[in-house]
């Protein structure tokens, strides 16, 4: 979709960057890449593209170059209908190195020294406007719209053909351009082969360096990566958000390929990594992205960074503003990339902050696109195996998504172990005397409301189970045997508890179940206030499941 390349191109420049930071030493430049992108005017007329332009230009990516197809044509016709702004002046102001070249039809020289004087640039990235004629050498839709969105014709195709002087017939590549492209396969071969003698140079020398690099590149986590995991005690008040931070400064301790950054919101998403310096566009130093506050291109930077290889990133912004993200989120999981989305501040448990910034429809949302985990852990032990979860996907992303409010760390030894997080659901806590009548489904904070409700039940002589869901497509995933031990069939009296959209707790619960949450926007007020009016408090809950027994 236009304007996602223009910022993946940002992204890989930021890799390239980072890994020079990470593995270049004085005598031998083991990655030392150019970036290029060809943006066309559509491109630039998103939103996104502003975004992008704007932290490349601050990062001062010296190494990125964007040659700008510019001629002046949508699908609905010339872009004066629409877009009349200097593009040269904004990206100038962007603090881009900016060059036009007039003719970009036929002046291959002028466009050549463009790229050069470009490449000569390196504290500044570069655009390169192109002025270009749209369907060239056809004598009828040259310059037109027609030649944006439909194929020029056959007969067309033979009148273009027979203007620029080609045989008119079969699809022919003429030998001058089969001749160039032959001397860069040359030229590339030799490049390649003298990379190689100096990457083996470098790794003899710098054997740690090259034991880090092979674990990058071929995104192998270190041996033992996870031992230092933090594990938190029973009955220690901590949210999801504070803990996930703990818990990602272990596996960065660990993994010196991770990095990533924020949307100006590290003081609350808990995400910056300790004793890390910012990132830097020039050397590469740095593991913190400060990306500001520019959601959408965060993530479709990051997913520029995955597209790239050599290391692992992490995003962090407040739940609700998955929205700003969806577009690059989607085609993360439509290409498999394994970039990690922390979100915080994930229910109407944000209390005063209002209904703007209380994710209501989100998780179902999110939960709705293929190929994308979504995990709410019930509290910091669960928060430790989610991100464990998500360091080992290789070929999806995943959305850690944590709590702002204090969460009790929950005693273990009277409940099921949190590393069964990575099952997707499990048996969190049995009432004892025989087997349960009813299940109390629930995800994240509100699993600390099914036990409250557990314990009331039990009082009246009612046996349930409570089951922990952080992920449904983990869930899915399962055996046919492990679903059936954690949701029997028998077992039709049912209750779901998340504090957000109902829509699809119906798979879980059945047709005999009852779904608590929210269906409306939240409102302004204390969280614990919030609950109780939107009828997630302790009682109302405990009735509305004790109705089902009747």
């Amino acid at each position: 979709p236009l304007g996602q390349g223009s910022a993946n191109a940002v992204g890989m420049a930021m890799a390239e960057r980072f890994l020079a930071g990470r593995f270049n030493t004085p005598n031998i430049q083991v990655t030392d890449h150019f970036t290029y992108a060809l943006v066309s005017d559509g491109d630039l007329m998103e939103g996104l593209s502003a975004e992008a332009a704007s932290l490349a230009g601050h990062l001062g990516l010296g190494k990125l170059i964007y040659l700008y197809d510019s001629n002046d044509i949508s699908l609905d016709g010339p872009c004066s209908l629409h877009f009349s702004e200097d593009v040269a002046q904004r990206y100038a102001a962007c603090g881009w190195h900016v060059q036009t070249v007039a003719d970009g039809d036929t002046d291959l020289d002028a466009i050549d020294r463009a790229i050069g004087a470009a490449k000569s640039e390196t504290r500044r990235p570069s655009l390169i406007v192109v002025k270009t004629t749209i369907g060239f050498g056809s004598p009828n839709k040259s310059g037109k719209a027609a030649s944006h969105g439909s194929p020029l014709g056959e007969d067309e195709v033979a009148r273009t053909k027979e203007a620029l002087g080609l045989a008119p017939g079969d699809f022919v590549v003429p030998a001058e351009a089969q001749e160039h492209f032959r001397k860069s396969l040359e030229r590339s071969r030799a490049s390649y082969d003298r990379w190689q003698t100096e990457l083996a140079g470098w790794k003899d020398a710098h054997p740690d360096l090259a034991r880090t690099w092979e674990g990058a590149w071929s995104g192998t986590l270190p041996e033992g990566w996870s031992r230092e995991l933090p594990v938190f005690e029973a009955g220690e008040k901590i949210a999801t958000r504070v803990a996930g931070g703990k818990v990602q400064n272990a596996i960065a301790r660990e993994v010196p390929w991770l990095w990533g950054g924020d949307a100006d919101l590290s003081c609350s998403t808990m995400t910056s990594l300790a004793d890390e310096a910012s990132f830097e566009g020039q050397g590469g130093r740095g593991r913190n992205i400060h990306y500001g506050v520019r959601e959408h291109v965060m993530g479709s930077i990051a997913n520029g960074i995955a597209y790239h290889g050599g290391s692992r990133s992490f995003t962090a912004t407040f739940f609700v503003f998955s929205d700003y993200m969806r577009p690059a989120m989607r085609l993360a999981a439509m290409n498999h990339l394994p970039a990690v989305y922390v979100f915080t501040h994930d229910s109407i448990g944000l209390g005063e902050d209002g209904p703007t910034h209380q994710p209501v429809e989100h998780l179902m949302s999110l939960r709705a696109m293929p190929n994308l985990v979504v995990l709410r852990p019930a509290d910091a032990n669960e928060t430790a195996h989610a991100w464990r979860v998500a360091m080992e996907q290789t070929d999806r992303p995943v959305a850690l998504v944590f709590s702002r409010q204090k969460l009790t760390v929950l005693d273990r030894s009277s409940h099921g172990a949190a590393d069964q997080l990575a099952r997707g659901a499990y048996v969190l806590r049995d009432s004892p005397g025989g087997a349960p009548e009813a299940i109390l489904i629930a995800t994240g904070a509100e699993v600390h409301q099914a036990l409250a409700v557990q314990s009331k039940l039990e009082a009246a002589g009612k046996r349930t189970r409570v089951v922990s869901m952080p992920s449904w497509e983990l869930f899915e995933e399962q055996s046919p045997e492990w679903q059936e031990s954690v949701l029997p069939a028998a077992i039709q009296t049912r209750i779901s508890i998340e504090a957000g959209a109902t829509l699809g707790w119906s798979r879980w619960i059945g047709p005999r179940g009852k779904a608590i949450g929210i269906d409306r926007f939240g409102a302004s007020a204390p969280a614990d206030v919030l609950f109780e009016q939107f009828g997630l408090g302790v009682e109302t809950i405990a009735a509305e499941l004790e109705s089902l027994f009747d």
